[in-house]
């Protein structure tokens, strides 16, 4: 059974910068396309960021480009999640996914892509 257990959220002020961290357990890592997905109170699950098994493509929300960067280490069975610029918008659960079927990638956003999840990590933004 896959498990992700995700690490690293906390509260920043608007223009910080956090590192969040998933790691996979259960499964090999580099069989597992992976993502970060976050939901704020009220408001429906949105897709963060993809990324390939072996790391080589990246996908991001529109609304998170040039701040937010996705990488993993498959040798430490590890996801990441670097957060710069942080805007109040952006306070929310923060959760890990992972897939072991195939998607096309125009479709990383849609979290029923997705079997496995962490339980989140909260990231709070104040102005």
């Amino acid at each position: 059974q896959v498990q992700l257990v995700e690490s690293g959220g906390g509260s920043v002020q608007a223009g910080g910068a956090l590192r969040l961290s998933c790691v996979v357990s259960g499964y090999a890592s580099s069989h597992l396309y992976m993502a970060w997905f976050r939901q704020a109170p009220g408001k429906e699950r949105e897709g963060v960021a993809a990324i390939s098994t072996g790391g080589s493509y990246q996908y991001y929300a529109n609304s998170v480009k040039g701040r937010f960067t996705i990488s993993r280490d498959n040798t430490k069975n590890t996801l990441y999640l670097q957060i710069g610029s942080l805007k109040p918008e952006d306070t929310a659960m923060y959760s890990c996914a992972a897939s072991d079927a195939y998607f096309d990638s125009g479709s990383w956003s849609d979290p029923d892509n997705f079997q496995y999840w962490g339980q989140g990590t909260q990231v709070t933004v104040s102005s």
